[in-house]
C-alpha cells in the first residue's frame, strides 16, 4: 500500500521527486527532519526494503502521533523522536549512525497543522493566536501582536512577510489592542488594506490572496524561529552525509528559499575569496555539487489536487568525496 493510499489520508508535497531524488536503497540510512505525519518517510522506508532505515524528527507531539501510527509496519526500522532539526548531530550520536545517506526537509507549516483550528496557523477558523509548532514554546503569536512596539512590528511583517504595507498593518494592530484570535487579527489586517487582490498564475485561474496571508506568515516564522533553525540545520546535514549522500530541502517562501539557495553556492564553491584576488587565502573547498541550479516546482496536476503546493520549491545538493575519501 503506498502512502497516498493508507488510511491516513496525507498528500505529501513533491512525494515523487523527493523519492526520484533520494534514491533510498537497501540498507541505506536515512533522516527525515521535518517528520510531519510520515509522508515521505513512508515512501523512504518502503524503497529502503527490506532492511533501510530512518530516523524522523519533529517538535509537533501532535504530528508524531500520527506518524507512529503510519510507520508501524515499518516497527524498528523507523526511529522517531520529538526533537528540533536543529540537534540533527546529537540525535545521529545518540544512535551511532556516524554519516547518512539522505536527509529531508519539508519546511513551513503543514496541511495537518493549517486544519487543526486550535493552533491558531489559519484565517479561516477563529482560534487562540498560538501558531507554535512545539506547544512547550513559551512564545505565542499573540504575544508578537500585542506586545511589540508598533516600530518592531511593522519590521517584523516586512522582513518575514514581505509586507509591503507592514506599517499600515503594524498601526491598525496596536490601535485594536489587545487581540485574542485569528479572526480579530484577519479582519484588522482587512479593514487596514482593504480585501487583496486577484493573481493570475500559469494555470490561468485566478485566485484570491487574503491580506493577511503574508502577517501570519511573518508571526508563524518568528514564532518557530523558523529561519535560524534553517541556518542552524544545513551546515549539520553537509557534516552528516556520506560522500554521494543528498540533502532535499522544500520551501515555501522566498526567504527560506533564499537561505537555501545560498548555502548550497556557497559550499560548492572552492575559493570564496574576492573575484579580483589574485590567489587564494581562504582555503575553502567545495563540499556540495548542487543538483538542482533551479528549484523543481510541483507539477500542474499536483497543484490542483493540492493547492496549498503551489509555492513549493525543491533543491537539491549532493555530498562531495572528502579529501581523505
Amino acid at each position: 500500500m503506498s502512502v497516498l493510499e493508507d488510511g491516513l489520508a496525507h498528500r505529501p508535497v513533491l512525494y515523487q521527486e523527493i523519492i526520484q531524488i533520494i534514491h533510498p536503497s537497501q540498507g541505506g540510512r536515512y533522516v527525515d527532519g521535518t517528520l510531519g505525519a510520515g509522508g515521505h518517510a513512508w515512501g523512504i522506508l518502503e524503497a529502503s526494503s527490506p532492511d533501510g532505515l530512518l530516523l524522523g524528527l519533529d517538535v509537533d507531539p501532535q504530528a508524531l502521533e500520527l506518524a507512529r501510527v503510519r510507520l508501524a509496519p515499518f516497527a524498528s526500522r523507523a526511529t522517531i523522536v520529538q526533537a528540533s532539526y536543529t540537534t540533527l548531530n546529537r540525535q545521529l550520536e545518540a544512535l551511532e549512525w556516524p554519516q547518512v545517506d539522505g536527509i529531508v526537509l519539508d519546511l513551513g507549516v503543514s496541511s495537518m497543522q493549517l486544519d487543526t483550528a486550535q493552533r491558531g496557523f489559519s484565517f479561516q477558523t477563529d482560534a487562540p493566536l498560538d501558531m507554535r509548532f512545539d506547544p512547550a514554546n513559551p512564545l505565542q503569536a499573540a504575544d508578537l501582536v500585542n506586545k511589540l512596539p508598533e516600530d518592531e512590528l511593522a519590521n517584523l511583517l516586512y522582513r518575514y512577510g514581505d509586507e509591503k504595507r507592514s506599517r499600515q498593518i503594524a498601526r491598525a494592530i496596536v490601535n485594536a489592542r489587545p487581540l485574542h484570535t485569528t479572526l480579530q487579527l484577519a479582519e484588522i489586517v482587512v479593514r487596514a488594506v482593504g480585501q487583496g487582490k486577484k493573481s493570475r498564475r500559469k494555470t490561468s485561474s485566478y485566485e484570491r490572496i487574503h491580506p493577511a496571508t503574508r502577517t501570519f506568515q511573518a508571526l508563524r516564522i518568528v514564532v518557530n524561529g523558523e529561519l535560524e533553525a534553517l541556518e542552524t540545520v544545513l551546515p549539520q546535514a553537509i557534516q552528516a552525509l556520506k560522500s554521494g549522500g543528498r540533502l532535499a530541502v522544500i520551501s515555501f517562501h522566498s526567504l527560506e528559499d533564499r537561505v537555501v539557495k545560498t548555502f548550497f553556492r556557497r559550499e560548492s564553491q572552492n575559493c570564496l575569496c574576492p573575484p579580483r584576488q589574485p590567489v587564494c587565502t581562504c582555503g575553502h573547498h567545495a563540499l556540495l555539487a548542487e543538483v538542482t541550479r533551479r528549484p523543481i516546482r510541483p507539477h500542474v496536476a499536483e497543484t490542483q489536487a493540492n493547492p496549498r503546493s503551489r509555492s513549493a520549491r525543491l533543491r537539491v545538493a549532493e555530498r562531495l568525496a572528502k579529501a581523505e575519501d
